[in-house]
């Protein structure tokens, strides 16, 4: 029940623990400035846990398609896991900009409301919320994953069956989201029965992503990194490092949204050092407790136990393919489900643009086969 104000709600009302709602004020979200997507939507705060095991609030958005679902069983409810944002505090939080008809992956979102599915998108710690956005950060990151999740099934408005089927969707830095939600959910949200998983590109080894990204025009991506390191875990104090022109320059990033960083970025790195060494004392990723924070940040260790899809493009510039195959490998090792899905000559948006409909196909089967399952169960 909701308590004096009428968008907060009580913590008998929508339990305790990680995935409490907090609260939920309806909105408008937006395909494209003026252009309304078809869904009731709800922008929710509610509890998260960090890499670090402390709590946090988190905001998000639940979509609700508008259309009554008139598939078999309850409507699919999808973690739907963004991929970069940026770092200001505001306008780099997806249910801002959705808000605004500017979140560049609503072409995927209206795609899965399309088909009838609900979405809970969170905006993911330090976004929407104070702090700073532990960008990379995937311990951070798969828990605010799965607790949208749980409060998106905690809000009465949405109407969403506490035992429908569940699925993760994530591409890039959403890659890395939802391949960690994947990994943790068996322990952190046992509950949660999730019938699939699709990871698109995802940046599985950060330290791998450090060799790969110095000296290209991507570069800046690296303070972000280092932002992000600095944000999940600030008793290793990584901005020490850098020198008082490096700390100007992530000063300017962490205020950002991802599209101006990357124009910025790129043609400034025309102009000057590419190389995240011109700007530091001393390398923070060759500091000792830094690469052990970026190697327990590594994708590939705990095997889902829910199907996954995984995928790369060939052509990659930010994400290097060899770490989808790798990831895709380490699962299968640990004894995953995982279907691996290369996709020739794709760079990085491409790659988005081709990855969504086998995903959501993905996602559809797994659906279907979760349906047929109960149904032998009640037979």
């Amino acid at each position: 029940m909701m308590t004096a104000n009428t968008n907060r709600f009580d913590e008998a009302a929508v339990g305790a623990g990680p995935g409490r709602l907090l609260s939920a004020e309806p909105m408008t979200a937006r395909l494209l400035p003026g252009v309304k997507l078809p869904a009731r939507a709800w922008r929710i705060s509610y509890t998260s846990t960090l890499g670090s095991g402390e709590p946090t609030t988190v905001t998000g958005t639940v979509l609700v398609p508008r259309e009554p679902w008139r598939g078999p069983g309850a409507r699919p409810l999808i973690g739907y896991a963004v991929g970069t944002q940026g770092l200001a505090d505001t306008v780099a939080a997806a249910s801002w900009q959705l808000r605004f008809g500017l979140e560049y992956e609503s072409l995927f979102i209206i795609s899965a409301l399309r088909r009838g599915w609900a979405l809970a998108i969170t905006d993911y710690p330090g976004l929407g919320n104070p702090g700073t956005h532990p960008y990379v950060m995937g311990r951070s990151l798969g828990p605010s994953v799965l607790d949208s999740i749980r409060a998106a099934r905690r809000l009465p408005a949405a109407g969403l069956d506490p035992d429908g089927p569940l699925g993760i969707y994530g591409y890039s830095e959403g890659g890395c989201a939802a391949g960690w939600a994947l990994q943790l959910q068996p322990g952190y949200a046992p509950e949660l029965e999730l019938s699939g998983g699709v990871v698109g590109s995802a940046p599985a080894d950060l330290l791998d992503m450090v060799e790969f990204l110095d000296g290209t025009p991507y570069a800046f991506l690296l303070f972000y990194g280092v932002l992000g390191l600095d944000a999940a875990y600030p008793e290793l104090d990584v901005l020490q490092y850098l020198r008082p022109h490096g700390r100007a320059i992530a000063a300017l990033f962490r205020r950002t949204h991802a599209i101006p960083a990357a124009v910025l970025g790129i043609g400034v790195g025309a102009l000057i050092p590419t190389r995240v060494s011109a700007y530091c004392s001393r390398m923070p990723f060759e500091v000792p407790e830094v690469r052990r924070r970026m190697l327990e940040n590594k994708l590939g260790g705990i095997a889902p136990t829910a199907p996954v899809l995984v995928a790369g493009g060939t052509a990659e510039q930010i994400i290097p393919f060899p770490q989808a195959v790798g990831l895709a490998d380490d699962w299968k090792a640990l004894g995953a489900d995982v279907t691996m899905l290369t996709m020739p000559r794709r760079e990085h948006i491409t790659g988005a643009l081709s990855f969504a409909g086998p995903a959501m196909r993905f996602l559809a089967d797994r659906f279907a086969e979760s349906r047929a399952l109960v149904l032998q169960k009640g037979a």
